[in-house]
């Protein structure tokens, strides 16, 4: 039960932050974007339409390959038994794709930092919620991805692994309520930007959190069992086509 805890508390400690740093964060655009002092908004210049138009289209990439794997990881779970009886190594193709998510997002999720950029980790993490936010999120993605493998090898059959998909699917839906866009926050027709990263969002964490509710009820063994094993990868698949249009 300890390993369930520890992606919790990452979690956790992307949330700490929020209140003491999001009125601040509104405040300065109220106030016609006065010049920023934190370390947190040193790689944006809202006075640069190239780097901007950079951070964009880098940004609608990362959340269009990051739907590919939900929509294949969803796809999968759907065909598992087709596949599975005939391929029995294709079971871990499912906690793979968690696995491809979480180091992509890991690694490219954040260009600015080291090894693509001169800014170092410790700094951004400390500084920058957007990355704190962007790191927490691989972190979640990597510990489904080891706690589905294992479960997929026969090595972790305990009862609360079961668990740790739904909540952690319903946590991460929620931590994307909250989650910021610095890009989406400069340039011509920034409220307009903001407002629809916004909604997308929060389209996304209705759909995460029915995703850990129906993929809860899917282990319980009850009369609706059935028909939430065949939902929860709908869901998924859904996530994953609407984080395929992602646009700002």
């Amino acid at each position: 039960m300890k390993r369930l805890w520890i992606p919790l508390w990452l979690t956790l400690i992307a949330f700490a932050d929020f209140p003491a740093q999001s009125m601040p964060q509104d405040h300065s655009m109220h106030q016609g974007h006065q010049a920023h002092t934190s370390l947190a908004d040193a790689t944006i210049d809202p006075d640069n339409p190239m780097k901007l138009l950079a951070d964009k289209k880098e940004s609608e990439f990362n959340h269009h390959l990051a739907g590919l794997f939900v929509v294949l990881g969803g796809l999968f779970m759907l065909m598992q038994g087709a596949f599975t009886h005939r391929w029995p190594w294709t079971k871990y193709i499912w906690p793979s794709t968690f696995l491809l998510s979480g180091l992509f997002v890991l690694v490219w999720s954040d260009t600015e930092l080291w090894p693509f950029g001169d800014r170092q980790w410790l700094e951004a993490l400390q500084n920058n919620r957007e990355v704190l936010q962007h790191k927490t999120f691989a972190l979640l993605l990597l510990a489904l991805a080891c706690i589905e493998g294992l479960r997929a090898k026969g090595e972790l059959e305990k009862t609360w692994s079961a668990l740790v998909f739904p909540v952690l699917a319903i946590g991460g839906s929620i931590l994307l309520l909250f989650h910021q866009h610095e890009a989406g926050m400069h340039g011509a027709g920034h409220m307009e930007t903001m407002g629809r990263i916004q909604s997308e969002h929060f389209e996304y964490a209705v759909m995460g959190i029915g995703l850990g509710m129906a993929k809860a009820l899917a282990e319980l063994k009850t009369r609706g069992q059935t028909f939430f094993a065949a939902l929860w990868p709908l869901l998924m698949v859904g996530l994953g086509v609407l984080l395929m249009f992602y646009r700002e």
